[in-house]
């Protein structure tokens, strides 16, 4: 019992989490499990309130419904940094910004440059532009405590703009035939949420109870749900004028931290990785579509992230944190290339109603990049941090 509380008060347990629910996935897609994998990820799951009737198959309750947890928590810490933490301070913003910025520009390069002649596959392009976090630091905790503050907190800042680019890109071109009435509810309950804002109301039941009807709204409206909980995460208080010591904002996030590290990604992950490599050969490693996803983490994100910060300092726009130096920052660099969690979903969200995974599979090119990133990020980091040391004792 002491392990097991011991394992997930551990900094790295929610990484781990993730790769074994991707493991498992893998085991049970590729054995004689993999009946059964399919009939649960397939499995109908209705809800129905009079005339509203919500009927999708598990996998999509999981994309649409537990990714909104993700969503909320990610909105909850944007806004927390942006306030009060590291990013409020504008001098801590310039460097991943542009590293995120670059990180996302680079790898959709890298994809459109394979599968520029495919319209079909264009719709991926931006799949190789995000980053996981929690893989990412999940390598850094494995480094043990060489690796300075600094390292972590610029990749959790990088990872943070990574995560509103990859908002954006999800609202503006991953959405499907608009309904107006779906829109419209959706605008009333942003209204109220502001109203409640601005009234001072610091219960979060009522927050989360628009923020339900908000996702219901969306989830018809044809703009993805999940950005409710984006949208959402605005509104939540950050203090609470009658009584000082209590954040609406920090307590909700805590509660959330939880549920979605060992609960909803290790599901998410679980639902989506489950590849059935019988049958995979030469043409399907060598798709367009799994070679840009590959190169573009690999490859994409180590230029477009090393490329821009490098510059900015060169250039005298920004400085490196201190306990950093170029090295340890292409180490950073390629552990970005890491996008398992945000590159599956935003591919599920590509390729659903296309038929075109029928023919290739994406995640394929998600793992693959993915894992070879990780290993060079570590490697490249290890050498970096130990050199240092090595300075430092001499």
């Amino acid at each position: 019992m002491q392990f097991i509380r011991s394992f997930f008060a551990h900094e790295s347990a929610g990484g781990v989490l993730l790769f074994v629910s991707a493991l498992l996935a893998l085991v049970f897609a590729n054995t004689g499990l993999s009946h059964y994998y399919d009939l649960l990820i397939d499995t109908p799951v209705s809800v129905q309130v009079g005339a509203l009737v919500i009927a999708k198959p598990l996998l999509l309750w999981v994309n649409d419904g537990l990714m909104a947890f993700f969503f909320l928590l990610v909105g909850l810490e944007l806004k927390r940094e942006f306030m009060e933490g590291e990013l409020s301070d504008k001098r801590n913003i310039v460097l991943p910004g542009l590293g995120a910025l670059g990180g996302m520009a680079a790898p959709a390069a890298v994809y459109t440059a394979f599968n520029f002649n495919d319209p079909t596959a264009m719709q991926g392009w931006a799949i190789p532009a995000a980053t996981d976090i929690a893989f990412a630091l999940g390598v850094l905790v494995l480094l043990g405590s060489r690796v300075p503050t600094s390292i972590k907190v610029f990749l959790t800042s990088l990872a943070i703009f990574d995560d509103v680019g990859a908002i954006i890109i999800i609202a503006i071109f991953y959405t499907s035939k608009i309904s107006a009435a779906a829109l419209i509810v959706a605008s009333v309950c942003i209204c109220c949420l502001f109203i409640m804002h601005r009234l001072g109301l610091r219960e979060k039941g009522p927050y989360l109870f628009v923020g339900l009807i908000m996702w219901v709204a969306l989830l018809k409206s044809g703009v993805h749900a999940t950005l409710t909980g984006v949208i959402l995460a605005m509104f939540i208080p950050i203090r609470d004028e009658k009584n000082p010591g209590v954040s609406p904002l920090k307590s909700l996030e805590h509660d959330l931290h939880s549920i979605v590290t060992f609960c909803a990604l290790p599901i998410f992950a679980f639902c989506n990785a489950g590849i059935a490599f019988a049958g995979i050969g030469k043409e399907e490693l060598l798709h367009p579509i799994s070679l840009g996803i590959a190169a573009g983490l690999f490859v994409g994100k180590q230029i477009g992230v090393f490329g821009f910060c490098y510059l900015a300092v060169v250039m005298g726009l920004a400085r490196l944190p201190q306990g950093m130096n170029f090295k340890s920052l292409y180490g950073v660099s390629a552990l970005c290339g890491i996008g398992f969690t945000m590159s599956l979903f935003i591919g599920s969200l590509a390729f659903e109603e296309t038929g075109a995974n029928l023919v290739f599979d994406e995640r394929l090119g998600i793992l693959i990049g993915s894992l070879i990133s990780g290993l060079l990020g570590y490697f490249v980091l290890q050498a970096a941090l130990s050199k240092e040391e090595t300075a430092e004792n001499s």
